[in-house]
């Protein structure tokens, strides 16, 4: 960075830089011999020198597009003159896989969580009613309003009281991917540590059976699983009534837990970004990449997941895989991305989304190469399905969509404890049961959207204070959340209506 802080060249080898402030026309930038041959929105790019068309971009030290035409030593460079063709990456499997520099088991962190008779650990204890089917769900919020704050004040060691579901559960090709998709998410939901018990609430008619999804996930009904079909019990308002002296029960039950001091190694950390833009990259991704690995170094898990976000960034895992039968199994979700969006009348590079191109991300390679930092430096471990079951430890890999709900729902179906969520646009959606961290971008976001931000990682832009020290900041705040701390988003009352399982098929 130049001693104006005005402008970044992220590696030796770019051939653009990115503006932190905006530039120019005329400007001459220090350190680079640059004149600006036009202005430069805050967070887009200018050439450093000339570009022949066809041209590699370089950026991060990586390829992020090609030049569609001759461009100018100074000049804008985004979508208007970047394009994208296919080119070869080296995958290189396990090439840069290194032993993970633990701390010593005496002096890892520790958070205080919440005991499971599974043998499980929460970080927090709400009580869930999830409906298998959309037909089920209006009344399992019905049940849910029940419970409001002047009878949760009976329940000091409750979060509350949550419904949730999705718009699907019915008219699905039996046995296909979405079904499967559905019942893993009820399922994981089902059993998360952070819901102290919960109610399934069918309809009674629908494919998605209470009696099939039991059966198909090895779920029991217990003291803290309560299961209930609408059509057997007479219809809403029965139902209503009896399951809110259900949810009553389960209220008893899930209040008499209490926290105690459990090693930061229990931990799992969902990684997401969401309305990125050009600083994502820079600040917010790496900084969550820093406290990932520090997490890691204690002996936990974090889960990276978008497997759209990652494409043209790869190659960068694969290289850390521990093996190379991980590695390909990463490159074998990347190729089915490819076939599954080119039946579809799709390419894998539509994305990246117009709030991201207006923040200064011009291609997927770009987008993927900044998002793909949130994963730190330690091997990668392992490369899931959707919404499978995360057991860590180290970093693991969820194949996921991009659009954040859904790749949410998948990480918490997976078992992750709360969600470190980077944007620079500034998302607000929200996850319940496991909370989402917000992590800004930049401090203009932060400021603007305060009540929704936890964090402000444009300040390693504008002070001496380091990544890896930002990411020791993050980190202290994972613990403190983990230990009952309440998020923004928590605090704005968000996450009731982000439960979203991969719908892949038909409807009929």
């Amino acid at each position: 960075m130049t001693t104006d802080r005005s402008y970044i060249r992220l590696h030796p080898q770019d051939t653009v830089l990115v503006a932190l402030t905006p530039l120019r026309k005329g400007q001459v930038l220090p350190d680079s011999a640059t004149t600006l041959s036009e202005d430069i929105p805050a967070g887009h790019k200018a050439a450093l020198g000339f570009i022949r068309a066809g041209e590699a971009i370089i950026k991060y030290g990586q390829i992020i597009g090609f030049a569609s035409t001759d461009i100018e030593p100074g000049s804008h460079v985004h979508t208007h003159n970047i394009t994208l063709h296919d080119f070869s990456r080296d995958y290189a499997y396990s090439q840069d896989a290194r032993p993970t520099e633990m701390i010593p088991e005496g002096a890892r962190r520790t958070f205080e969580g919440i005991p499971r008779k599974d043998g499980s650990v929460g970080i927090r204890n709400y009580v869930g009613i999830l409906a298998t089917v959309t037909c089920s769900l209006g009344t399992s919020h019905l049940i849910a309003r029940r419970f409001g704050p002047e009878i949760m004040a009976r329940y000091p060691n409750v979060d509350g009281v949550v419904a949730l579901g999705a718009n699907s559960g019915c008219c699905m090709t039996p046995g296909g991917e979405a079904a499967a998709n559905l019942q893993r998410c009820l399922d994981g939901y089902a059993r998360h540590p952070n819901f102290g018990g919960v109610l399934l609430l069918g309809l009674g008619c629908e494919q998605n059976l209470v009696e099939s999804l039991l059966q198909a996930t090895g779920l029991t009904a217990d003291e803290r699983l309560r299961t209930m079909v609408i059509q057997d019990e007479g219809g809403t308002a029965a139902t209503v009534e009896k399951g809110v002296a259900e949810v009553t029960d389960l209220l008893g039950i899930a209040d008499r837990a209490r926290r105690r001091t459990f090693p930061a190694s229990a931990l799992k950390l969902g990684l997401e970004c969401g309305g990125s833009d050009a600083y994502s990259g820079i600040t917010a991704n790496p900084a969550l990449g820093a406290a990932a690995d520090l997490l890691i170094r204690n002996g936990a898990t974090a889960v990276l997941s978008e497997t759209p976000e990652i494409y043209g960034a790869e190659h960068l895992l694969t290289r850390r895989a521990i093996n190379r039968e991980v590695g390909e199994k990463l490159t074998a979700r990347i190729h089915w991305w490819e076939d599954y969006t080119a039946r579809n009348g799709s390419r894998l590079n539509n994305n990246p989304t117009p709030g991201n191109k207006a923040g200064g991300i011009s291609t997927i390679l770009e987008k993927s190469l900044g998002a793909a930092t949130k994963g730190g430096s330690t091997n990668l471990t392992e490369v899931l399905g959707f919404a499978e079951r995360v057991k860590g430890p180290g970093l693991v890999f969820m194949d996921t969509p991009g659009f954040d709900p859904v790749s949410v729902t998948g990480l918490i179906a997976g078992g992750v404890h709360l969600i470190a969520f980077t944007t620079g646009r500034g998302s607000v959606l929200g996850s319940i049961p496991a909370p989402t961290l917000k992590l800004a971008s930049n401090s203009d976001l932060y400021r603007r959207m305060k009540a929704d931000m936890d964090v402000d990682c444009g300040q390693v832009l504008r002070s001496d204070l380091s990544i890896e020290e930002l990411g020791g900041d993050i980190f202290e705040l994972i613990l403190r959340i983990a230990s009952g701390l309440k998020t923004k988003s928590e605090l704005a009352g968000q996450g009731q209506w982000e439960f979203h399982p991969w719908y892949t098929g038909v409807v009929v």
